[in-house]
């Protein structure tokens, strides 16, 4: 038999050393250590942008005000002026706020504009021509919105189509179903004004301290404010954003994910129907022509604003500070004698750089 001990004579009152025992003893002792290398600065602003995705678009805005202040002057820092660029983004801001429900989910929706002047036309058409009360035609142009939003929703969530091609081929059909139901025919203000004055509310002035708003802009601000609530102090909100980042990580975790979305689009289709109601307040009448570049616009204002189109980042404040930075430019470039070819041509540049540093930001997750 092997002698298991050890050769050297073992302590007092310890038992003897195994063989097994001695590799233990050659084993190494040093504890792991990692080194962690500090970050360069821009790799600590990548993720501070990261962080905070609105910080960006309320930077340019920032620079976008104090630029046009110098280059301008008063004008353009005018109470009435600045209130003007308000009034001017206030359908951007509220198609926007549909648009960006659909983004987070890593989706896009190209028939919100058309939705939004659907539901004018058949709000019109009921209470004017039609002589039903106008907050009974009001709520069947909400019921319409809702429809052809759960109609985007169903053909996404049940036939698992994209995003982009359903809204592209139900942007035709809500367009030509508005031009069928209007017979191409515009509304009027007047006629407006006298049969359903209701419609026209949100159109309403309010002078403060030299600045001219309307009921719309603030109607604006607060479906902010409750959409902000719902997607940051929500379980619901969540659950929107954890289907964007990761469908497949969400159903996992729980989370309905075909039900969130279909959800998702006709909250969309809903807003776009409130947006139908500030848009006839804004221009007076009911025209089918109304809101032809709505859809572009809100993706505008809702990229500009930090929102990834990749889905699962963006917000409801970076939305209305996209969508003021166009206004912003816009006016500002028109106030400086800019043709309004330059204007769009700068708009365009704003999208690319919004996209590029998106794509840089998201880099920090890779």
């Amino acid at each position: 038999m092997t002698d298991t001990t050890s050769s050297s004579a073992p302590a007092e009152g310890r038992p003897p050393i195994q063989s097994f025992e001695q590799v233990l003893e050659k084993r190494e002792s040093r504890v792991a250590e990692f080194d962690s290398t500090p970050k360069s600065p821009l790799r600590r602003l990548q993720h501070l942008l990261h962080a905070n995705p609105t910080a960006v678009p309320a930077i340019v805005l920032a620079l976008g005000v104090i630029g046009f202040s110098f280059i301008v002057g008063g004008r353009f820092l005018s109470s009435f002026n600045l209130s003007l660029i308000i009034q001017q983004v206030t359908i951007i801001g509220i198609i926007g706020i549909a648009q960006t429900l659909i983004v987070i989910t890593a989706g896009i929706d190209l028939s919100v504009g058309a939705i939004m002047v659907l539901c004018s036309v058949v709000m019109g058409k009921l209470a004017v021509t039609l002589g039903v009360p106008a907050p009974l035609a009001f709520l069947a142009g909400l019921t319409v919105g809702g429809g052809c939003g759960a109609i985007n929703g169903l053909l996404v969530t049940r036939l698992r189509l994209p995003p982009f091609i359903v809204t592209l081929g139900t942007w035709s059909i809500f367009f030509a179903l508005n031009l069928w139901y209007s017979g191409s025919e515009t509304l009027r203000s007047q006629d407006v004004a006298k049969a359903a004055p209701f419609l026209q509310v949100l159109g309403t002035p309010v002078d403060i301290l030299g600045a001219r708003f309307t009921y719309g802009s603030f109607f604006m601000l607060l479906l902010i404010a409750v959409v902000w609530y719902v997607l940051n102090r929500t379980a619901l909100g969540r659950h929107i954003y954890a289907v964007g980042d990761d469908p497949a990580a969400a159903e996992l975790s729980g989370i309905r994910t075909q039900r969130v979305l279909f959800k998702v689009y006709v909250a969309a289709g809903i807003v776009c129907a409130l947006g139908a109601w500030a848009l006839i307040g804004r221009i007076g009448s009911i025209s089918p022509q109304a809101g032809q570049t709505a859809n572009l616009d809100s993706i505008t204002a809702v990229v500009i604003g930090g929102a990834s189109l990749f889905g699962g980042r963006g917000s409801i404040v970076g939305t209305l500070i996209g969508a003021l930075i166009v206004g912003v430019f816009r006016n500002g470039l028109a106030l400086s004698g800019v043709d309004v070819l330059w204007q769009e041509f700068t708009v365009g540049i704003l999208i690319i750089v919004a996209v590029a540093l998106d794509q840089w930001i998201r880099k920090v997750s890779a």
